[in-house]
């Protein structure tokens, strides 16, 4: 069965950079669509991004466009998450998600394989 393992969290200034990745295990990455969902204290989970590993397309939440980007890197089972000019509406626990369904998009209930999560912290 799938499992992931992510790093990259950490503290920044707002304007700032983070890189998360996520390392699959138990089965290809290619063989689902890729997430990442955020969760703040007190806030619903919100899909940030996703990746087809069929197609290579990839979804957007409008909060982040333009300053977030989802990629892969196959050879390593990895999908990770590329953060830009980070700001104080940014901060959350982000983790990073699977599903087999092409309808899970931006829709965090419909991921059923999760991982641990990493803490994302913008303060100056």
């Amino acid at each position: 069965q799938l499992q992931f393992v992510e790093s990259g969290g950490g503290l920044v200034q707002p304007g700032g950079s983070l890189r998360l990745s996520c390392v699959a295990s138990g089965d290809t990455l290619n063989n689902y669509y890729s997430a990442w969902v955020r969760q703040a204290p007190g806030k619903e989970r919100e899909g940030v991004s996703r990746s087809s590993g069929l197609d290579g397309s990839t979804y957007y939440a409008d909060s982040v466009k333009g300053r977030f980007t989802i990629g892969r890197d196959n050879a390593k089972n990895t999908v990770f998450l590329q953060m830009n000019n980070l700001d104080p509406d940014d901060p959350a626990i982000y983790s990073c998600a699977a599903s087999p369904f092409s309808a899970a998009v931006l829709a965090p209930s419909l991921y059923l394989i999760w991982g641990q999560g990493t803490q994302v912290t913008v303060s100056s």
